[in-house]
């Protein structure tokens, strides 16, 4: 058995694991709780278990835990229901969920985009989402969810 410490949306999380190279993803959910990264392909196709790493989209499904270094930050640390991110409440704005499984890669990769970003056009959003799948079809909605979020000044969000 192997201990890591992580540090995940500014606290520091030791976790006990059998195998280093159990994915980041299993990590978060079963041992930290935190279950806003979903499960989608295992494949990293498409997104749904998308966190950041030092302001980098990061997709948990492929990275093992002995790999996770840097600052992580999950959808449950982005911002909180009285106080959501700018992305998340664009979102929330545009209704930019229908079924909700790629909602979290979505906001995680347009959030990071955004911290780098800070007016990114329509085709920038659209290529920092081209590898995030949505299978409903809100993909308009979620790209007009971006780019409100650009407007209101997302990467000063905290």
């Amino acid at each position: 058995m192997a201990r890591y410490t992580l540090d995940v949306n500014g606290q520091s999380r030791a976790v006990d694991v059998h195998d280093p190279q159990e994915p980041l993803l299993y990590v978060l959910r079963n041992d930290l709780n935190l279950t806003g990264a979903k499960y989608g392909c295992g494949l990293g196709q498409c997104g749904a278990c998308t966190v950041i790493i030092d302001g980098e989209p990061v997709r948990t499904c492929m990275t093992p835990v002995s790999a996770a270094k840097g600052r992580i930050v999950t959808i449950e640390g982005l911002g909180t229901p009285q106080k959501p991110h700018a992305v998340q409440a664009a979102f929330i704005e545009e209704q930019a969920s229908q079924c909700g499984y790629c909602t979290n890669g979505m906001v995680m990769t347009t959030a990071a985009l955004l911290a780098k970003t800070k007016s990114p056009t329509k085709a920038q959003v659209n290529e920092a989402l081209a590898a995030n799948i949505c299978r409903c079809g809100t993909h308009d909605r979620i790209v007009k969810a971006a780019m409100r979020a650009a407007a209101s000044g997302a990467a000063a969000s905290k």
